[in-house]
């Protein structure tokens, strides 16, 4: 059993607060990917979680056991986890079945040659058990290891930004790699990332940091769809975020009002829209002009500067070139509406799928 709770953590440095009052659950067998902008406190709270650092105030609960509150201290080697790292961390005189087995130093385990031989096969590597790590691609030594990690079997398993090294397609492969073998040994991961390709790639559950404070944990497509806070709104799915104003529920605009979903019945309000929520059209309730334009997945992305909306440019997928200057109309066929004051309630894992 590998759920986790973390109840009001908080991590200072100084005068910097990296961690601040965060709270969530994440049941058993979950693949969690933590995802934010660099220094956002991702990294911190998953070192919180292994034992590498030390909460000022809060509780961290793995499984039935608390690990982390007051005169508590659950040191990392004691907590039953897997960790694999942005550097892979092997020992380059070793093989990769002795890099395998140097996680089970610490363990009076009988059948250590079958747990490395075990571990190597789920990862696709029993061929190169012999080989330096130096011999290895990039992957391979990535997937050592893992293998490292697993070999343990731990319940619980962190990874640290660990496809930052890789070039885009061995990240693809990896990100299967990583699916599989999490569906396969059923253990919980915890994968920080700040690539939030990756994240809904493979999550099951995602939490979005921000400035030390979680802003919304939620499946993929809820972080797409049901956004919480302007800040989630903009990060994910390259999203803008536009002032409106929205009275007897619409929403309303220059080139007209619409009536749109959100957590916003009268008053300010913010409407959240992305690439894939917009298209051009003769007419519709949001016009501008095109200021920049590139390809990108065989589709021309316009950037448009809309009218009388401020300076927030908007991404609209075209599939034909449209020349600079030109005046466009847009039609929203999907968004999303926050109150401009605040944030809506994000959705805590307890009423997400397990």
């Amino acid at each position: 059993m590998a759920e986790i709770d973390f109840k009001d953590v908080t991590l200072r440095f100084g005068a910097t607060t990296a961690v601040d009052a965060v709270s969530f659950h994440i049941p058993t067998g979950a693949f969690f990917a933590l995802l934010g902008p660099s220094g956002c406190g991702k990294t911190t709270l998953l070192r919180l979680l292994a034992g590498l650092e030390r909460p000022d105030a809060g509780r961290i609960v793995i499984g039935t056991r608390t690990v982390a509150e007051g005169a508590t201290f659950v040191e990392p080697g004691a907590r039953g986890l897997g960790m694999v790292f942005q550097s892979y961390a092997l020992w380059p005189h070793m093989t990769v079945a002795a890099n395998v087995a140097f996680g089970l130093r610490m363990q009076r385990t009988p059948d250590r040659a079958r747990r490395v031989a075990e571990a190597l096969e789920v990862v696709g590597l029993s061929h190169l058990a012999d080989r330096k790590p130096h011999e290895l691609s990039g992957g391979q030594r990535q997937r050592v290891a893992l293998a490292r990690s697993l070999a343990v079997r731990p319940a619980l398993i962190l990874l640290d930004e660990p496809l930052a090294n890789l070039d885009a397609h061995l990240r693809q492969s990896m990100l299967a790699e990583f699916r599989r073998i999490h569906a396969e040994t059923g253990a919980t991961f915890v994968f920080v990332t700040h690539d939030q390709n990756e994240a809904m790639a493979v999550a099951t559950h995602v939490g979005v940091m921000n400035a030390g404070r979680l802003e919304q944990l939620d499946t993929p497509e809820g972080l797409f769809d049901r956004p919480a806070s302007p800040m989630v709104a903009r990060f994910v799915g390259h999203g803008r975020t536009l002032p409106v104003q929205v009275s007897d529920g619409l929403t309303h605009l220059p080139g007209g009002s619409v009536r749109l979903p959100g957590a916003v019945a009268h008053g300010p309000a913010w409407l959240c829209l992305r690439p894939r929520d917009l298209s051009l059209a003769e007419s519709g309730p949001l016009t501008g002009r095109v200021v920049d334009r590139r390809m990108e997945n065989g589709m021309h992305m316009l950037s448009i500067l809309p009218d009388d909306m401020g300076d927030d440019l908007l991404d609209v997928p075209h599939p034909a070139a449209v020349a600079l200057g030109s005046r466009v109309a847009i039609r929203i066929r999907s968004a999303w509406l926050l109150p401009r004051d605040g944030k809506a309630m994000p959705h805590t894992a307890e009423t997400l799928p397990a």
